[in-house]
């Protein structure tokens, strides 16, 4: 059972056993959220790639893309994904976040949950390109969908939040190590979701 997990939204550190969170619940402002939603909706260069799972071969059940300000490609899943030049408004988005983060982030992925039935199954970010304890930044944008955690050994521990509109999560520490993550399917009735994860590729 995903216990919901209670964490301050004014950016306060949660420290879990091996990780660290930090959730800004109002990063962006309602109007701010519904523009970004938009403009971002609308001109991103969407992709629905293939990816392994455990051998298999499925269609991504979600829309991506990835934008960066270098040329470095960011592989998962089987994937190798080239980015595209980073945009004003992703710029824009990106620097708000450096003013509560230490962290220079390099290359943002977007994903696009066009309803319940797009999901994104558990799984670590620890590729390579992001080197030891890499630090995730999250921003989501429309429709509200929760956050499901676990930890890789202690199996009691499994966690849920609701990620809201105009929100930043950070995932940060050892969190990649100790915890995996999903954004599960679900039968409630929900619209489109998109979600930004900022990170730096080395």
């Amino acid at each position: 059972m995903l216990k919901p997990l209670n964490i301050l939204g004014d950016g306060t550190p949660l420290n879990l056993p091996g990780a660290k969170l930090r959730y800004y619940e109002s990063f962006f402002n309602k109007k701010e959220a519904s523009n970004y939603f938009i403009e971002i909706l609308n001109t991103t260069t969407w992709k629905r790639d293939k990816i392994k799972v455990y051998g298999k071969t499925y269609m991504q059940p979600r829309l991506t893309a990835l934008y960066a300000n270098n040329a470095l490609p960011y592989s998962y899943s089987g994937i190798k994904m080239h980015p595209e030049k980073m945009t004003h408004i992703l710029s824009e988005i990106q620097n708000r976040i450096h003013k509560v983060s230490n962290n220079v982030f390099t290359t943002v992925l977007i994903n696009q949950y066009r309803n319940g039935n797009d999901s994104n199954g558990w799984h670590a970010d620890n590729e390579k390109e992001l080197g030891k304890n890499p630090i995730i930044a999250s921003v989501s944008f429309g429709s509200d969908r929760f956050f499901h955690l676990k930890h890789k050994e202690k199996k009691e521990l499994r966690f849920k939040i609701l990620l809201k509109s105009g929100s930043l999560f950070f995932m940060e520490g050892e969190t990649q190590t100790h915890w995996l993550h999903q954004i599960a399917k679900t039968s409630q009735p929900v619209g489109t979701r998109i979600n930004l994860t900022f990170r730096k590729i080395i």
